[in-house]
């Protein structure tokens, strides 16, 4: 950690955060720590460069007084979580596919989070018998074939733990897929033992998806902990937050989605803002991320581009919102390249 004292544990607290430096004094955090977990682990703290005021990994999970201010139009379950909860544990958005959050702990708490109210230092640990009536859930609708364990972030729990619901899932017979989202790799990847990794060897298909906004993240720790996974057969794909003041450049965007590709990891979609509480200092107009990818489709190859999506509210799932390349007329498409060209194609798809 630049010109400051690395801390040995995490850090949980405004008084933490300050017996380190990486806040100074100020009294207006006490309503954000009363409302919102803290944690900042040491790997974490270590990539923050105190010398800048606008740190973009600092900007992530350091609290700011801003996050006490609710706005008119933000809510504490913005895309609908709650109301497509049939039994603790699980949400149910999509015909085909159903989440499973075994627990609500993680190894840092982002500041622009659309879990902020529910996600603790307690865990919302699921019980056997909550998560027996899960997998209850699960069995009784043979239309869910894909499982997304999250939470939380699953590979928080211990090694035997996480094993034993990968297992339970996959002895589901219409349960086709699985997949992890998490946050571990980049956060806190001393987390990723080799028990871990010999967790996440399925028998049927897992996939891994890696939440990370800033190309900074994918340090030689986190790229030794992404190894260590793929190397246990985990095909590994990402997702990002579009952020004011951490990845909404055109420079920033595109470094991290360089990075990615570099780490062999997918990425796949960039998530507009849920309104989240306390979140506003992060909007980015959706005008503004619809011309980044514009500007990037042109500069980086097709697998490096992500899908820019809307979680709508009420849980109406996501919708991609980038600028469409095609529009029809009366002689059939009109499409554009990546430098503002125009090209006629015919209905029946011959070129003209």
């Amino acid at each position: 950690m630049p010109d400051g004292i690395a801390p040995a544990k995490t850090l949980r607290s405004v008084a933490a955060l300050e017996a380190t430096g990486l806040v100074p004094p100020d009294d207006a955090l006490a309503a954000v720590e009363a409302r919102y977990a803290i944690a900042v682990t040491p790997h974490v703290a270590g990539l923050i460069d105190r010398t800048d005021p606008h740190d973009p990994i600092a900007a992530q999970y350091i609290p700011h007084p801003s996050e006490a201010v609710t706005g008119d139009d933000e809510h504490p379950d913005p895309i609908g979580d709650d109301a497509k909860s049939p039994v603790r544990g699980i949400v149910h958005r999509y015909p085909d596919r159903a989440l499973l959050k075994p627990l609500l702990a993680c190894p840092v708490y982002c500041r622009f989070c659309f879990r902020r109210e529910s996600v603790g230092p307690d865990g919302g640990v699921l019980g056997e018998a909550e998560l027996e009536a899960a997998y209850d859930y699960i069995r009784a609708r043979p239309a869910i074939r894909e499982v997304i364990l999250t939470g939380g972030d699953p590979l928080m729990l211990s090694a035997r733990r996480l094993g034993a619901i990968l297992r339970a899932l996959e002895a589901i017979p219409h349960v086709e897929l699985l997949r992890i989202h998490t946050r571990v790799p980049v956060a806190e990847p001393s987390l990723v033992k080799p028990a871990l990794a010999a967790a996440l060897q399925t028998e049927k298909p897992l996939w891994l998806i890696l939440h990370a906004n800033h190309a900074r993240e994918l340090n030689a720790q986190a790229l030794a902990a992404i190894a260590a996974i793929r190397r246990a057969g985990v095909p590994i794909l990402s997702q990002s937050v579009l952020l004011a003041g951490v990845n909404d450049s055109e420079a920033a965007l595109e470094a991290l989605l360089r990075a990615l590709v570099a780490a062999r990891v997918k990425p796949t979609y960039l998530h507009h803002l849920d309104p989240a509480p306390g979140t506003a200092r992060f909007r980015v107009p959706l005008s503004r991320g619809r011309a980044l990818i514009k500007a990037l489709r042109g500069r980086l190859p097709g697998h490096a581009l992500p899908t820019y999506v809307v979680d709508l509210p009420g849980g109406a799932g996501k919708v991609p919102v980038a600028e469409s390349p095609a529009a029809a007329d009366a002689k059939g498409w009109v499409l554009t390249d990546p430098w503002g060209g125009r090209h006629r194609l015919a209905d029946g798809g011959e070129s003209v």
